[in-house]
């Protein structure tokens, strides 16, 4: 992976700076800072894939963010180029953006600390997040069919109706948030249930009793009738994650919650 970031950001004119190199689950990506060859600062990251399973979803998801969204006034990296690459059965994707300055506001996507946050900020993420659900588009973040099995096995409950689909970044945690604000990693994006985006971030808070607060308030659909089918989505998602071993520290509250969910 190393030697072809390095080959692309030749390819692309870019130098990438020394001593900062970011590597993603399982060495899948690798992400360093750089600078064009016009002095403007970028992030240069680096995908691989098997070549045929270098499509869809999760392969496009940046580029089609921005198709679809730009730079969302400011809140979204722009992509400034894509380069791709076949070496050896693996095919690679170079996404060139802009760089973002502020460090995101936790390098876990559980928040593990408090957060004082400006009104003004959850004013733009709320608005911004309203204008992501408007965007149409025909990629699909949260299927029907994992609802109907996920959610009885997990929550406890059948799968609510889903009163509204809407479009959703998908992957609303606080390691892909800044301040000021901007939202990182559109990889997922797609169509969801109504408040989906909402109740991702309202379980990454489930540590942190103000937050968890905080993200209910600034979104009413938290709690409501058109919320449960995303609330019991992202409850059934994360505990089939504690199921795996993983996010164990949010188990419990977790648990409460589906019980909660149960109730309603």
């Amino acid at each position: 992976m190393r030697a072809h970031h390095t080959h692309i950001a030749k390819a692309l004119d870019v130098q990438v700076e020394p001593g900062a190199q970011f590597w993603g689950w399982a060495g899948r990506t690798l992400g360093a800072p750089a600078r064009t060859a016009t002095g403007v600062p970028a992030w240069l990251r680096l995908v691989s894939a098997p070549e045929a399973k270098a499509s869809g979803k999760l392969w496009d998801g940046a580029l089609d963010a921005q198709h679809a969204f730009g730079d969302l006034d400011g809140h979204r990296p722009a992509l400034l180029a894509v380069h791709d690459a076949v070496d050896d059965g693996i095919a690679y994707r170079a996404e060139l953006s802009v760089r973002v300055d502020g460090p995101v506001l936790s390098d876990d996507p559980i928040l593990q600390h408090d957060l004082q946050l400006p009104g003004s900020w959850w004013a733009d993420l709320t608005k911004t997040l309203e204008k992501v659900s408007a965007t149409v588009t025909d990629r699909v973040a949260v299927r029907q069919q994992y609802m109907d099995r996920a959610i009885p096995e997990f929550v406890g409950i059948p799968a609510p109706a889903v009163t509204c689909w809407t479009t959703a970044h998908a992957d609303l945690h606080w390691a892909n948030l800044t301040a000021p604000l901007r939202l990182l990693d559109w990889e997922g994006w797609g169509q969801a249930p109504e408040g989906f985006d909402a109740a991702t971030l309202y379980a990454y808070s489930l540590l942190q009793e103000d937050v968890a607060t905080r993200v209910r308030d600034a979104f009413p659909v938290l709690g409501s009738p058109a919320g449960l089918a995303a609330e019991a989505t992202v409850c059934a998602q994360l505990l089939q994650t504690v199921a795996r071993g993983d996010n164990l520290t949010l188990e419990n509250q977790l648990r409460d919650w589906s019980e909660e969910l149960r109730r309603r």
